[in-house]
């Protein structure tokens, strides 16, 4: 047992040298763009950006549970197009606004759970399921908007919360997009589950050694399934609160979005082969993620070269967690 305490000790002194290292590289970010563009530090250029990141943020959080148990999902993308079809599509049709949101979260509930259910108990592997449902879920948001743009507008949608729905997107506290409200309140909530909770320590656990986890009394199976779960959960409100900023969805909402959190995550200092996380670890590599692609903008630069430089960074930072634990 006093083994086990001084491995953790170890693990929890890494998962900080790696945050220091990716707060580090944030940091040369901002000093890097404030010299080559005079835009760049303006404040509402700052707030642009921290709106910008919010959706992805919310998707990330889920995204470092999944990996943190060993698994990845690449639907959460698809999950969040489908979901806001869903919603917008329900609106438009006469359905009341609560009733769509929350018929719209149980799809994402259920994609997850559905996702988690046939990685654990149908012993699928993580990378095929999640690539099946990834085509299931646009496939479903495509055919129920038959390929149109969904618009929702007080000509579309005759529910006089309508302006209420829009604040969650539009609307600003203390000029704080409300979007980005809300995404600090599921990062408070993620730390809580993932740091404070036991279920937290269950998932680092089955991801570290599953066999093990499994001997202590830990049901493996259910954390991965709650794990994918409640990213099938952050996916449908990341969906919905773009519905409500753009006031429109297409079925190829969310392309590529999995691709942006799993480097966030990544970036982060979350090991792709599980066992090890950090909730702020994710939110510097979202906030570098953010940098990068403003940054670009501002510079002129073609928006191209933000695939290819999220790419580059993925390989860097998978490189190093290897390296890294070789070294422990």
């Amino acid at each position: 047992m006093a083994g086990y305490f001084s491995m953790e000790k170890q693990k929890s002194k890494v998962t900080h040298f790696q945050e220091g290292g990716v707060l580090l590289a944030l940091i040369l970010l901002f000093i890097l763009f404030s010299f080559l563009s005079p835009y760049f530090l303006n404040v509402n250029n700052c707030i642009n950006i921290v709106r910008q990141i919010s959706l992805l943020g919310i998707i990330s959080m889920g995204m470092t549970m999944v990996i943190a148990c060993g698994e990845i999902d690449l639907s959460v993308g698809s999950v969040y197009g489908a979901c806001a079809i869903l919603c917008g599509l329900m609106m438009t049709n006469g359905f009341g606004i609560g009733v769509s949101v929350f018929i719209s979260l149980l799809i994402g509930i259920f994609f997850g759970f559905l996702n988690g259910f046939l990685v654990t108990y149908g012993k699928i592997p993580a990378m095929i399921v999640t690539l099946g449902m990834m085509n299931v879920a646009r496939g479903f948001a495509l055919i129920i908007s038959n390929g149109r743009i969904i618009n929702i507008s007080s000509r579309t949608v005759t529910s006089p919360y309508l302006n209420s729905f829009m604040f969650f997107g539009q609307g600003r506290l203390l000029n704080i997009p409300v979007m980005t409200v809300v995404f600090l309140g599921i990062t408070l909530i993620s730390i809580f589950i993932f740091h404070k909770s036991l279920f937290g320590f269950h998932m680092k656990a089955v991801g570290g050694n599953a066999g093990a986890a499994r001997a202590s009394g830990i049901k493996d199976k259910w954390v991965k399934i709650l794990a994918f779960t409640l990213t099938g959960l952050f996916s449908a409100i990341a969906g919905i609160l773009n519905i409500s900023f753009l006031s429109n969805v297409q079925g190829t909402s969310g392309q590529g979005m999995e691709m942006n959190a799993i480097a966030a995550v990544i970036i982060g200092g979350t090991s792709l082969s599980g066992g090890e996380g950090s909730i702020l670890g994710t939110l510097i590599g979202i906030f570098i993620i953010g940098v990068l692609n403003n940054g670009i903008v501002l510079l002129g630069i073609s928006p191209f070269w933000q695939t290819l430089i999220i790419g580059l960074v993925i390989i860097v930072a998978v490189a190093a967690d290897k390296w890294l634990k070789k070294g422990k």
